[in-house]
């Protein structure tokens, strides 16, 4: 039998729809969770158990009713602190919610904490560990969220991503990682770094939990993604421009992947991207590291010693760079866009790695976001799903991407890919 506090959110709204369990129960099952294994996985950047238990007490009707959710500590709450993993903030209260938070709330969600996010959703670690293995990373920067989600202190988390903080993560810790087509979740209350980039999204157990948060979140139809398709996909089979990178278990994986999709009855056909695609990856650092020091002005300027060695030598860079350059890249950005389009017509997804290996051991590095940027840049939505493990019995994943506003058909494909691989 399955532990109350490992239960999908699908699977535990199922339940609190028949009785068969209270929102207070499930929130003390998660908080029982919590309490046995947080001192070691440090999820969370701010906790409260009993205004937990008095929100889950409270919690308001919806199509999430009673659902504990986690929010990465860069998007604000108006209840709890929200101090963007830099001690330039500590012990920042917002006044209100973010709307992403405030459309949760609104679908019924209760907030069960703030999760840990490394500085500014930038480069600089928080103190998570992977909860699949304490020695190795969780990936980041949205850390808390996905290991929180694996170990099973909440269903649901929000994430960010403006290169590869939601997808890699949720990865490297085995659960669902869902960045929608970029502006979905509207950006209000978030502590945004990129402008161009910067993308809300949820992670979970389940591919038909991120449908369900999306929907209730947006009122938009992201589908059943474990609906029975009339016909197998047509899938684009990519290593993008960090093919080099992938480790031999990611090569393995790409490899066993599309031939069970083969087998399933999918085409799966290798494609290069067109060049415009490696010209606007090669100009993403530009473009995410000049907006984030135009987004951390003040901090720069005021509160310069409390912010990490390398957050400022990469804003430094960024401020020396000729203004043109940030011109350049969002330009590349829109050309890659149109040619990505171009590309994959007559496709249906793209299958693609999620991350370039196994999550890297110590805490000190959130693993390299080669193969997640250009799939940011691109705005399409993105979803990893869990696809076995490494050679150090490290979690792996596959990533499904498409068109900007395919994030039902997204969706659905990879529920497709994921039964495929069995």
């Amino acid at each position: 039998m399955t532990d109350t506090a490992d239960l999908t959110a699908t699977e535990a709204l199922a339940a609190i729809r028949a009785g068969r369990l209270s929102a207070a129960d499930l929130m003390e099952a998660c908080l029982d969770r919590i309490a046995a294994r947080e001192g070691e996985v440090r999820a969370f950047a701010w906790l409260d158990p009993a205004q937990a238990r008095r929100a889950a007490a409270a919690a308001r009707p919806g199509p999430l009713a009673g659902i504990p959710i986690g929010v990465k500590d860069v998007i604000d709450t108006a209840e709890l602190p929200s101090q963007y993993g830099s001690p330039a903030w500590a012990g920042h209260r917002p006044r209100a919610d973010a709307a992403a938070v405030a459309a949760a709330r609104g679908a019924g969600v209760v907030v069960i904490g703030k999760t840990v996010t490394t500085e500014f959703a930038t480069r600089h670690p928080g103190p998570t560990a992977n909860p699949r293995n304490l020695g190795h990373t969780p990936g980041g920067s949205s850390s808390g969220s996905a290991a929180g989600v694996a170990a099973g202190f909440f269903p649901l988390a929000f994430g960010t991503q403006t290169a590869g903080s939601i997808v890699r993560p949720a990865a490297y810790c085995g659960v669902v990682g869902f960045k929608p087509s970029f502006g979905t979740l509207h950006r209000a209350g978030m502590k945004v770094m990129s402008e161009s980039l910067d993308t809300i999204g949820v992670m979970a157990r389940g591919l038909a939990d991120c449908a369900l948060a999306m929907s209730a979140m947006t009122g938009m139809d992201f589908g059943d993604p474990e609906a029975k398709p009339g016909r197998a996909p047509r899938l684009a089979l990519v290593m993008g421009p960090a093919a080099e990178q992938a480790a031999p278990e990611t090569l393995a994986l790409m490899e066993r992947a599309a031939e069970a999709c083969r087998r399933a009855g999918a085409t799966v056909t290798p494609l290069d991207l067109p060049a415009a695609c490696a010209a606007a990856y090669a100009l993403h650092p530009h473009v995410m590291n000049m907006e984030s020091a135009q987004a951390i002005g003040w901090e720069l300027d005021h509160a310069r010693p409390l912010l990490s060695a390398v957050l400022r030598e990469r804003m430094d860079w960024a401020r020396a760079e000729p203004a043109a350059k940030l011109a350049e890249g969002r330009a590349a950005f829109a050309a890659a866009r149109a040619a990505f389009v171009e590309a994959i017509a007559g496709f249906d997804a793209v299958l693609t790695p999620a991350a370039p290996g196994e999550a890297p051991e110590g805490l000190g590095w959130t693993g390299d976001p080669a193969f997640n940027t250009l799939w940011t840049l691109l705005h399409g939505p993105c979803v990893t799903v869990p696809a076995g493990a490494g050679p150090k019995g490290l979690p792996l994943g596959v990533q499904v991407t498409g068109r900007v506003g395919e994030d039902a058909a997204v969706l659905g494909w990879a529920a497709w890919v994921r039964a495929a691989l069995g």
